[in-house]
């Protein structure tokens, strides 16, 4: 994806989390109803204007490879860019390869413009396999849409 011409709307900041953000960053997540263990502020980053946290995502880590997750911007600030952007910075932030899982194919296709693709459960690295085995049960008993993806640079 082309990412030059993203920009923070005015008057936002991109930044690593703080100890202060914790609750914040708690209720966005809670707020959109994603996955609520691992939250630890330390891997966040977020985007605030005026004082208010307004879009925050995590890299987790786990040995020999990270996850994109917890990405959420809140009602009132999208369609301005700000998901893609903190995407695009989350990927330039991984050190190890990098995952992801997401509910459906409208954000599997987003996340596929930024260069992941569909992997199987059984391609996951061992590290994410007991991570993400609930939602691979879910998928399977329940059919809940979930896709697991991996970072390819381009």
């Amino acid at each position: 994806m082309n990412t030059e011409n993203l920009s923070l709307p005015s008057g936002c900041i991109l930044r690593r989390a703080t100890a202060a953000d914790k609750w914040s960053i708690f209720a966005l997540v809670f707020s959109a109803k994603l996955d609520p263990t691992q939250l630890r502020w330390q891997q966040f980053f977020v985007v605030e204007s005026e004082g208010n946290l307004i879009a925050c995502g995590q890299l987790r880590n786990f040995p020999g490879a990270q996850e994109l997750g917890s990405l959420v911007v809140t009602p009132n600030w999208r369609g301005r860019g700000l998901g893609s952007l903190l995407t695009q910075h989350l990927i330039n932030q991984a050190t190890e390869p990098l995952y992801l899982e997401c509910l459906g194919e409208k954000l599997s296709q987003f996340y596929s413009r930024f260069g992941f693709i569909t992997v199987s459960f059984e391609n996951l690295p061992s590290s994410l396999v007991r991570k993400f085995g609930i939602s691979q049960l879910a998928k399977k008993l329940f059919r809940v849409p979930v896709i697991f993806m991996k970072y390819q640079s381009k």
